[in-house]
């Protein structure tokens, strides 16, 4: 694992996670040098040599999916693991069978990962999902598979775009009912029809509503932190990170 990457700091038992950062891969510049994601512009043979990079430091198969920016859940088996491509277009997905890794892919959306008794989780909240229900319906498929209630969930949030970066217009505010005279607790006006969101404080507002009490991370900005970061809003051609959460072998 490389010493950058970020590591969840939760107390789950039998639980793996962490988040890549731009660090410790093979790919060249503009993707430089941990890209993930195939398909972007860069050399396939790195990413393909990125991806085995990732299998190898956490011990389990990721298990990728086809990100639509929607609240689609799947629970991930055997089967998946055994694919060489995305067989899911989801933004979250579930699993209670060690050794398989779910995964959210981002470049400043917030990547969610969950960890229950039995079972993980991870969500690929953007906007769009997360006013879309993508954590309610995540932690609500999870709960239902590994047979816990909310409370006995750890939530942890990876980097993603910071509050001082993430400028939205009047629509973003009313996908999440957000009045739009002034500044309100996760909107605050920018500039004449724009503010600055708070990506990671809407997630653990909707988290702490469902019951989940433990939340942890989401104090990384991937616009500000360049030199760690992929951010599709600062650079528009850039990579991908992956975090990732799985059970392990026993």
């Amino acid at each position: 694992m490389h010493p950058d990457w970020l590591v969840p700091d939760w107390k789950a038992r039998g639980v793996g996670a962490l988040m890549t950062t731009r660090r410790g891969g093979f790919s060249a510049a503009p993707f430089d040098s941990m890209n993930l994601r195939d398909g972007l512009g860069d050399d396939p043979r790195a990413v393909q040599c990125n991806r085995r990079l990732l299998a190898e430091a956490i011990g389990a198969v990721p298990v990728y999916l086809d990100q639509v920016h929607g609240s689609r859940v799947v629970q991930l088996s055997a089967a998946d693991a055994a694919a060489d491509v995305p067989q899911h277009e989801a933004d979250a997905s579930i699993t209670t069978e060690p050794g398989i890794a779910c995964t959210a892919q981002v470049a400043d959306c917030l990547p969610v990962l969950f960890a229950a008794p039995g079972g993980v989780g991870a969500a690929h909240a953007g906007w769009r999902g997360l006013a879309g229900g993508v954590l309610e319906a995540t932690l609500r498929a999870l709960c239902e598979a590994a047979a816990c209630e909310p409370g006995q969930v750890h939530a942890w949030l990876g980097a993603c775009i910071g509050p001082r970066r993430f400028e939205v217009g009047g629509d973003v505010l009313r996908a999440f009912g957000a009045p739009a005279e002034g500044d309100s607790p996760r909107f605050r006006r920018h500039a004449p029809g724009k503010w600055l969101a708070d990506l990671t404080g809407l997630a653990r507002d909707r988290l702490e509503a469902l019951g989940v009490q433990q939340i942890s991370g989401g104090r990384w900005c991937t616009v500000e932190e360049d030199s760690r970061f992929f951010s599709f809003r600062r650079d528009g051609v850039t990579g991908r990170m992956v975090a990732a959460v799985w059970l392990h072998r026993t």
